[in-house]
């Protein structure tokens, strides 16, 4: 019995073993596809055009300036690049009628959080509330930026003809004030992880659970409603699901709406 037992077992970690080889195999297959022939990767789709309740899934283009899901006649008169940067930019600017801000303007990326902690380290006091315009990038790092501004119990604002889209509306819950203007935009959508295609796929199912639970823990501490995140993991990351007024301010991602 031994012998038949030792061969039962042998097989059954053979299966798992070939299981496991197909799984990273159709993985890395469908990555090289993709890169090879991006007709193969289905083009995101939606309406253009401003949004209304209902109607609120776009097209999620993070290199766009300026989405029409926006009102971007109505930006303030402020000193800003044509294209957006590939990664944050800080500078206090004049942003007219709304006063001084300090102008976060740019993709999430590796390291500005540090970055953004060393400027903040410079400036002393925080006495201006921070602006938000942002295609969203890196999570882990907008998490961190939220966390450094509500350290610092500084107010976030989305100014008019602005977008805070992916992970921005993380450093926008960081706020104590969160004021957003109904010219603006706050979207969310499902975040994306880098997980290695050889890799059997439970891994990155586990990666992505553990990246909910570090988002859904920093919301609740920031005040904000973990609810909110329905709209994130019902919108696939090649749409944005931009929220209106009423979902704003009943999620408290808003503290107060603004023209």
């Amino acid at each position: 019995m031994a012998p038949l037992r030792e061969m039962t077992m042998r097989r059954g970690l053979t299966l798992v073993l070939a299981v496991q080889c197909g799984i990273a195999a159709l993985l890395v297959l469908g990555d090289l596809e993709a890169r090879l022939d991006p007709r193969l990767s289905p083009e995101p789709g939606g309406p253009g055009g401003p949004v209304s309740p209902g109607d609120q899934v776009r097209r999620y283009e993070p290199r766009e300036t300026r989405p029409a899901y926006t009102d971007p006649s109505t930006l303030p008169d402020m000193d800003l690049p044509a294209d957006l940067p590939e990664r944050l930019e800080f500078a206090m600017q004049d942003a007219g009628e709304f006063g001084t801000v300090l102008l976060l303007h740019g993709a999430i990326e590796s390291g500005d959080a540090d970055r953004f902690a060393a400027y903040l380290a410079s400036l002393g006091d925080l006495d201006v509330p921070v602006a938000l315009n942002s295609p969203g990038g890196i999570v882990a790092e907008a998490l961190e930026i939220g966390r450094e501004l509500r350290a610092r119990d500084a107010g976030t604002v989305i100014l008019p003809g602005m977008i805070c889209v992916s992970a921005c509306p993380y450093i926008l819950a960081g706020g104590t004030d969160r004021q957003v203007s109904k010219r603006g935009a706050v979207g969310m959508h499902q975040h994306y992880y880098e997980t290695p295609a050889y890799l059997p796929a439970f891994w990155a199912v586990e990666d992505i659970q553990h990246g909910q639970g570090r988002v859904m823990e920093f919301l609740i501490e920031m005040g904000v409603e973990p609810s909110v995140m329905l709209h994130s993991l019902n919108t696939p990351p090649d749409e944005i699901y931009v929220l209106v007024e009423e979902e704003l301010l009943e999620n408290r991602l808003a503290t107060e709406t603004i023209e």
